[in-house]
């Protein structure tokens, strides 16, 4: 059941009870006097409350202490999502990009979760979903590896909880090994899912492939938050794909400023640009996939600069095919 509406309705018992759910699954715990101040109610009406809840099966567990509270935990029973209306919206451009998107087994349920969200909203939003929907296509790219919904969905759940996680992991030449991490957030770039966590083993942040981790399991065993030396779970990731070197690398000097080829590229490249001069840079692209470092090859040498090109044999030949197309 999802029941979307963000008023708070204070003085209607039901409805309060329904903001109160709201808040509860919002985030991972509430003290009494934060949901009391909320709800514009006493702790005493907040107790009745909660106690009404339980009473419709709803899994509220107090805790007391110093930091006591209130938190919903999982119980038998999907409760109902409440969502407003940008988040009813969001959900909606989310289900369509999963349908068509890189997690395996997911379409079908995407599509199904969109028909019965489309049923339950209110008349005031069903315009703009509909705009949404009927004008919004996800292409799939069917050579992206896809991951399970599962894995990703423990990954997420220990990375918001800081829960410490192991798993088996398979790397590029497909050797195995056992990790035991601190998730820190998921990142997804050029179809790939990834997991930026600090590995206590190797005394340092790490970045695993999503499709490479097998059989995930919770220790439920918190981790202290560390801090990532970077702005932020993108820009770590980008400067990681900057200094890595994979299988296939190629390296172009172009006649144009590193700013100049930034802004001429869409979004960040599989490896890093480095100014040589006010209109020279050295463009370095490295990747597992021969036809990725082809394709930023081809964006760069579009910009229509003067370049030279130093690459491994299959991507020569690769372009040297590219360009035999165009001209015929």
């Amino acid at each position: 059941m999802v029941c979307v509406g963000d008023e708070p309705m204070r003085r209607d018992t039901p409805g309060r009870m329904l903001r109160l759910l709201s808040l509860l699954q919002s985030r991972r715990a509430w003290s009494g006097a934060e949901l009391a101040e909320r709800l514009g109610v006493t702790e005493r009406t907040l107790r009745r409350d909660i106690d009404r809840l339980r009473a419709l099966d709803y899994p509220v567990i107090g805790t007391t202490g110093t930091n006591g509270g209130y938190r919903l935990t999982p119980g038998n029973n999907l409760p109902p999502l409440l969502l407003a209306d940008d988040e009813a919206l969001a959900v909606a451009v989310g289900l369509v990009y999963a349908a068509s998107g890189s997690i395996a087994g997911i379409d079908d349920s995407s599509l199904r979760a969109l028909v019965k969200l489309e049923q339950v909203l209110p008349s005031r939003l069903r315009p703009q979903l509909a705009a949404l929907t009927g004008t919004t296509t996800a292409v799939a790219n069917r050579d992206t590896a896809q991951v399970d919904p599962n894995v990703l969905a423990v990954l997420a759940a220990c990375s918001r909880e800081q829960e410490i996680i192991s798993f088996d992991y398979y790397d590029r030449a497909g050797q195995p090994s056992s990790r035991r991490i601190e998730p820190h957030s998921l990142v997804t770039v050029h179809g790939l899912w990834y997991l930026l966590a600090y590995d206590p083993d190797r005394d340092d942040w790490r970045t695993f492939r999503v499709d490479r981790i097998h059989r995930p399991s919770r220790t439920h065993r918190p981790n202290t938050p560390r801090e990532l030396p970077a702005p932020d779970a993108g820009s770590y990731l980008a400067r990681s794909f900057a200094t890595a070197s994979y299988r296939y690398t190629a390296r172009m000097t172009v006649q144009l400023s590193a700013d100049a080829v930034r802004a001429g590229v869409f979004g960040p490249i599989p490896g890093d640009i480095n100014d040589d001069g006010p209109d020279r840079c050295t463009v370095r692209l490295s990747a597992d996939s021969p036809q990725l470092v082809t394709q930023y090859v081809a964006v760069i040498a579009a910009l229509g600069a003067q370049f030279s090109l130093e690459a491994p044999d299959e991507i020569t030949a690769r372009l040297r095919r590219m360009g035999r197309r165009f001209t015929e």
